[in-house]
């Protein structure tokens, strides 16, 4: 099983998720974990080579984990949050690019 690295506030980020979000957001990393794909998920390569973002979608929002699995034995969590519109926003996509430089 692939260890989970949290980068900047990402695990924070995941705790102030509401709480069903949050359950549905641990077992989501934890398919991850384990070599399986997310139920929703989709590739991210504005951000970069192999960068994946799992889609959760609930009554109380949208909400979306930024990871990277293709270093190292490592689930690198580059970025959670809500989604308020249909695209994601540019500080989203910047602020994942920026942890992603930092360990790349």
């Amino acid at each position: 099983m692939k260890e989970v690295k949290w980068h900047g506030s990402s695990r924070s980020d995941v705790e102030a998720f509401p709480a069903g979000v949050r359950r549905e957001a641990g077992y989501q990393l934890f398919q991850v974990q384990t070599g399986e794909d997310p139920s929703d998920w989709k590739p991210m390569p504005s951000i970069g080579p192999g960068v994946r973002e799992i889609r959760i979608r609930q009554a109380s929002g949208a909400f979306r984990i930024i990871y990277l699995t293709t270093i190292g034995d490592v689930v690198h969590v580059l970025h959670a949050f809500q989604k308020k519109t249909q695209a994601t926003a540019k500080r989203d996509i910047d602020l994942a690019k920026a942890r992603l430089r930092q360990f790349r």
